[in-house]
């Protein structure tokens, strides 16, 4: 299914790596040498190609979406490094991370690097309400973190805190991947706005999804550990459900697990075990789906294309995916 997306927009999606790996260029090995390691790491690359595919969807008749889909790769890599340090996470896409590889201050730096270089592509691009989306998109983004990290090993978290905390920390980059690509495209505003909507909707169906899989999931698959989420403190949607429809025993085992400095393995998979049974990981998916089904209504107002048509299969792909 993944294959069919990228399929649509091949020779962008290769022309947006040659232009990654040369805008990595440093002349300090570190930053190259670690730039070229998360590049090497892979990934689907699934908000650049959300910008590729908005934009052809327009009929854009310049190649400026090329550095656009690389300026949302780099901002969503540059979060992802800062993340792994905030998390003390040890494995990303089946390699260990960064810091881990390197050290914190490294990958923190680095981070910095890539998302300064993000901006001075955006000035290249010239596109002053690009400029903007991309700016208030960032802001919502540190906003995000911020609130994730409050709610950090916070046995009172709700489901509207959790998906505020995903509004603000996932959906809006994918908000923006689309709503840019439509702009570069020469969009109407109509279609403008089915594109931004579409992008919220899709982004919030991902990062759902993602979160089911850290309790559904499997090691080799994801690229990353099982129980992650839960390991490090934080509350998703199938953890709170399960915190607000299991008995008294297991709402105080999840209590407990959420304020642990350091879960046992034998805990972890308990709570594990009373999420699975507690109807989280179906109503987790249900909310995906019907997130999934919003952004297929966006389409309706977008022309039809194989490039739609790629669209509709990256609906279909966020809500069914296994990593």
């Amino acid at each position: 299914m993944y294959q069919s997306i990228r399929a649509a927009i091949e020779t962008d999606f290769r022309a947006v790596n040659d232009f990654i790996v040369e805008q990595l260029y440093s002349e300090v090995t570190l930053v190259e040498s670690i730039g070229h390691y998360i590049v090497e790491a892979g990934g689907k690359r699934i908000r650049p190609i959300l910008t590729l595919l908005a934009a052809r969807s327009c009929a854009i008749k310049t190649k400026q979406h090329i550095p656009m889909a690389a300026v949302i790769e780099f901002i969503h890599t540059a979060t992802l490094l800062h993340d792994d340090v905030v998390d003390m996470s040890a494995l990303r896409r089946g390699r260990p991370t960064v810091n881990v590889e390197w050290n914190n201050p490294s990958s923190v730096l680095v981070g910095d690097f890539i998302y300064s270089r993000a901006f001075q592509i955006l000035v290249n691009i010239g596109n002053m309400n690009i400029m903007g989306i991309i700016a208030n998109t960032t802001n919502r983004i540190a906003e995000g973190e911020v609130l994730q990290l409050i709610t950090k090993n916070n046995p009172e978290a709700s489901e509207i805190k959790y998906m505020q905390v995903i509004e603000n920390k996932t959906a809006i980059l994918f908000q923006a991947a689309a709503q840019c690509g439509a702009l570069l495209g020469g969009a109407s505003r109509s279609t403008e706005d089915a594109f931004k909507e579409f992008g919220m909707r899709i982004g919030t169906s991902f990062q759902l999804v993602d979160d089911l899989l850290d309790y559904a999931g499997d090691t080799a698959a994801l690229g990353k550990n099982i129980g992650d989420d839960l390991a490090e403190g934080k509350p998703t949607l199938p953890l709170i459900h399960a915190m607000e429809n299991g008995n008294s025993k297991q709402k105080l085992l999840i209590q407990e697990a959420l304020k642990a400095d350091q879960l046992s393995d034998e805990m972890l998979l308990e709570v594990i075990e009373i999420v699975r049974e507690s109807g989280g990981l179906e109503y987790t998916h249900r909310l995906a789906k019907s997130h999934a089904s919003a952004a297929e209504k966006c389409l309706n107002k977008v022309p039809k294309s194989n490039f739609r048509d790629a669209l509709h299969t990256m609906v279909d792909f966020a809500i069914n995916r296994k990593n």
